[in-house]
């Protein structure tokens, strides 16, 4: 099944259970490493087998303790690199910093650029990652990144367990995200919309809403795909505006499900039937709190990039057929 140097599979504190998954798909147990803490919080890791010239691959999320994760990663890496691993992957399936991408206003940083500089200087040679934010964050890198996208899984999804979605239409909630809801509305062949967000008044605390820019959603299934979801005011407001133009009924798919700022219990208020993430990010306790939640399992993906990595073989075909047939044991 893998040609050469075999494949090590190393895991940081942000997601085992992602991490235990990839290598039960992989049939190739994680190498055993200690990221611990001293009491002052800095971090230290001990790799408790070889490395050397082997195939290393270390899965690290970008979630709840962004910066203790990050930190943890580099070390990893760096551990790795002195150890004279051959090659070093990091599957980082939720990018940190990502949003912070450009300079959109004075004095702005572009931390996702410092973040790709931060790898590549630790010893990181190849990044796997999931639903980038912005495309462009391939471009900070002078080293090979691929960007895995979730939408086969979204679209394996739509078209088992959501009643109706002939007579659907996909919606954005902001013009970023046009070109993702225009490629999966042509794949499922229906009709897209898209709503703009704005505010009443120039002050930065005016209160906001959306209108329908593009599009018809009464008596239709609307499926409202985003990226992200954070503290939820956007879902909030996308939801009871589709809920207002008349839409049937309202799904919510979303790649990254960070809930970090949301308040759960008036997630479970909105009129959606359900809210879809992946888990790029752990959902375990966010399951118990909002019972409309349903997370992907992505697990296979990640799994099948790094085989098909190892073995010099081509990424894209992940997006094609071999895509088509994951619907069938994703939900977790």
């Amino acid at each position: 099944m893998y040609h050469g140097n075999s494949i090590r599979l190393l895991a940081g504190n942000s997601h085992p259970e992602l991490a235990q998954a990839v290598a039960e798909r992989l049939g190739v147990p994680l190498t055993p490493c200690m990221p611990q803490k001293f009491s002052n919080g800095e971090i230290n890791v001990k790799i408790s087998e070889s490395v050397r010239e082997e195939d290393v691959f270390i899965i690290q999320s970008g979630c709840s303790d962004v910066n203790d994760n990050l930190m943890e990663l580099l070390i990893l890496i760096s551990a790795c690199k002195t150890a004279s691993a051959r090659r070093i992957t990091a599957v980082i399936p939720c990018f940190p910093y990502a949003r912070m991408d450009k300079k959109d206003e004075s004095r702005a940083p572009i931390t996702a650029k410092l973040v790709a500089n931060m790898l590549v200087g630790a010893g990181c040679d190849h990044v796997i990652t999931m639903d980038l934010h912005a495309s462009q964050i391939q471009g900070f890198f002078d080293i090979p990144v691929d960007n895995l996208f979730s939408e086969p899984l979204m679209i394996s999804y739509i078209k088992r367990h959501i009643d109706g979605w002939q007579n659907g239409i996909v919606v954005s909630p902001d013009a970023g995200g046009a070109k993702r809801v225009t490629a999966m509305a042509d794949k499922l062949g229906v009709e897209f919309a898209l709503i703009h967000r704005k505010r009443d008044g120039k002050s930065q605390n005016a209160p906001e809403r959306m209108e329908l820019l593009v599009g018809d959603v009464r008596d239709k299934v609307a499926i409202l795909v985003d990226d992200m979801i954070d503290t939820g005011h956007t879902l909030t407001l996308a939801a009871r505006t589709l809920h207002e133009k008349g839409a049937k009924t309202i799904y919510v798919l979303i790649s990254h499900g960070l809930f970090a700022e949301a308040h759960m219990a008036s997630l479970n208020s909105l009129p959606i039937e359900q809210l879809v993430v992946t888990n790029t990010i752990p959902q375990k306790e966010h399951k118990e709190q909002f019972s409309k939640l349903i997370a992907l399992d992505i697990s296979s993906t990640i799994a099948e990039s790094i085989r098909r990595t190892h073995n010099g073989e081509s990424i894209s075909l992940l997006f094609g057929e071999w895509a088509d047939g994951r619907g069938l044991d994703m939900i977790i």
